[in-house]
């Protein structure tokens, strides 16, 4: 996997790239990466793409743009290395709007487990491509901003710049 560090305005990230798809965006925070990385690798095949620089590049000028304000979507393959119930879940984050907010209960539901709501929060914990992924957009079922791997100062940092609108597509 090639990786890089890209220094956003709500914290440091770490984004990884292998076999030609975006599969790691995630915090550096504490012992986070680690785990991350671990559990990632245990999926990964042996590959060497030779794109792998270029696209590495393109994300991090996606994410520039992101933060920026201009960019409200993300057009890079990405693989997010997980269980199946995982990807089911992290799917259901992909269908949650720029701008908009959803809670844990209604991804439950949306994945066909409508009392699995821990397991569900769980799974968003573990998500490997965070900002790219929104888990950012799940909120507790009050509206109240609930754990986050970059911290509650991130998430805050990122539905606010979702919230103004200014992005151009």
């Amino acid at each position: 996997m090639k990786m890089a560090v890209y220094d956003s305005p709500a914290g440091r990230l770490m984004v990884g790239v292998h076999g030609g798809s975006v599969c790691l965006c995630d915090w550096v925070t504490g012992q986070r990466i680690e785990t991350t990385l671990r559990r990632i690798n245990k999926f990964l095949p042996p590959s060497d793409t030779p794109d792998d620089m270029d696209l590495l590049e393109n994300t991090r000028l996606q994410l520039h743009e992101y933060f920026s304000g201009i960019r409200s979507c993300f057009d890079f393959p990405v693989e997010a290395m997980g269980t199946a119930f995982q990807r089911r879940v992290w799917d259901a984050l992909l269908q949650i709007p720029y701008g908009e907010t959803s809670t844990y209960k209604d991804i439950a539901l949306s994945v066909g487990s409508p009392r699995g709501v821990r397991a569900v929060a769980s799974a968003i914990g573990t998500n490997p491509l965070s900002v790219i992924i929104p888990c950012h957009r799940v909120v507790g079922s009050d509206g109240s901003l609930t754990g986050y791997a970059g911290g509650l100062a991130a998430k805050k940092f990122l539905l606010q710049l979702e919230s103004t609108g200014h992005h151009t597509g």
